[in-house]
């Protein structure tokens, strides 16, 4: 009774039994109940001891094991796989920018995930309870784009049999995310200005001013200055959408977790098709790494969630994922070949910089003259052919 009323009231406490020769059934009635183990008296203080830190130990580590799997399970970054420095600076600034409500602009190409980490963005935020409304601009043509933002009254325009809320209406109280923002035609761009500027809107056909509450998030894959430049974009608008910028690196400057996001996506598409795939064969790893990768991490998704349903063996190819690397190879780690790389590289450019003066040159390398013309001669270099008659 004791033993069932303490492990309710604290499921993980750890019971130790202590029994008499005859009282086995009784212990094991207990483990049944719940408890740690059970011992034979008598038992010695040096081994009770034992037995009771041998019982904290384990119970510190299931602690630990559940905070670890609580963090996992209730990440507001979930399904974002930050490994290289880039990524892991714009999760840094995503945890930081999140608890606040101000305006945030997006940068990267087409399939870096701006949509996910927008979202990040919402559900590390104080208003992750409310509604998270995305629209891509892009997507919906210019006639009807300025009625999903703000909304219509009945017969508005032609087909507007009734009053409709607009996706910032929809959002109030939460976040609105404008993908694409510097595609929006320049005549709404306009309204999107007053809004932010007032957070009150007015439906198409309405004259009621509507007060919203409501945090703005917006992305692009396109150049935003290069765009105000060619009168494309107001230069007004971009300073109110872009109070925080963060910069998405794309999937090809991620070096250091290329290689771990694409085996985290083949472990989720694996448990998702029910295929039992242990990894990567070497010449998918040799592929995953030369390749450009245009498509970025979509582009990743796409060809491992159809490597994971094609494959016939064990491991998936780079003939799996459709990738032909021809004769490339992928970035040496072996560090004789790496500084070999370094050195020559750093040599041609101090020769390059000094036009070929080799005293110079060693001055800006660090080293002897003696020393910069065995490294030379090592990488069969030619002081001469940087000097500056060889230029002229």
């Amino acid at each position: 009774m004791t033993l069932a009323e303490t492990l309710r009231l604290a499921p993980h406490t750890k019971v130790v039994v202590l029994i008499d020769n005859v009282e086995q059934a009784v212990a094991m009635s207990a483990i049944g109940q719940g408890a740690y183990n059970f011992y034979k008296k008598p038992v010695e203080s040096d081994t009770l001891q034992l037995i009771v830190n041998r019982a904290f130990a384990i119970s510190e580590l299931e602690a630990e094991n559940r905070r670890l799997q609580s963090q996992v399970n209730e990440s507001p970054l979930d399904g974002i796989v930050a490994a290289s420095e880039g990524m892991l600076a714009v999760c840094r600034m995503i945890e930081k920018v999140a608890p606040t409500d101000v305006t945030t602009l997006l940068l990267g190409e087409s399939g870096t995930g701006k949509e996910l980490l927008a979202r990040a963005l919402h559900r590390l935020s104080p208003r992750a309870e409310n509604n998270f409304i995305a629209i891509n601009c892009a997507a919906i043509p210019e006639n009807l784009l300025e009625s999903e933002l703000f909304g219509h009254e009945k017969g508005a325009f032609t087909g507007a049999h009734k009053q409709t809320v607009g996706k910032v209406e929809l959002a109030n109280g939460g976040t609105l995310f404008l993908d694409e923002i510097c595609d929006m035609p320049m005549a709404l761009q306009a309204k999107m200005l007053r809004f932010l500027q007032e957070r009150v809107i007015e439906r198409v056909g309405g004259r009621q001013e509507i007060s919203v509450d409501v945090r703005v998030v917006c992305a692009t894959n396109q150049n935003p200055t290069a765009m105000i430049e060619e009168g494309l974009f107001r230069e007004d608008l971009y300073y109110r959408v872009s109070e925080i910028t963060i910069n998405i690196p794309p999937y090809r400057d991620r070096e250091e977790g290329r290689l771990i996001l694409a085996r985290s996506l083949l472990q989720r598409y694996c448990k998702q098709q029910k295929r039992a795939i242990n990894g990567f064969s070497d010449d998918a790893v040799q592929a995953i790494e030369a390749y450009s990768w245009p498509g970025n991490v979509r582009e990743l998704e796409n060809k491992i969630k159809g490597a994971v349903i094609m494959a016939d063996g064990k491991v998936v190819t780079a003939a799996d994922l459709g990738l032909d690397i021809g004769n490339e190879r992928g970035e040496s780690l072996n560090l004789r070949e790496v500084r070999a790389k370094a050195e020559s590289k750093a040599i041609r450019i101090a020769l390059t910089k000094s036009f070929g003066n080799v005293s110079r040159a060693a001055e800006l390398l660090g080293i002897t003259r003696p020393t910069l013309y065995d490294l030379i001669n090592k990488y069969g270099l030619s002081a001469e052919s940087y000097s500056k008659k060889a230029a002229s």
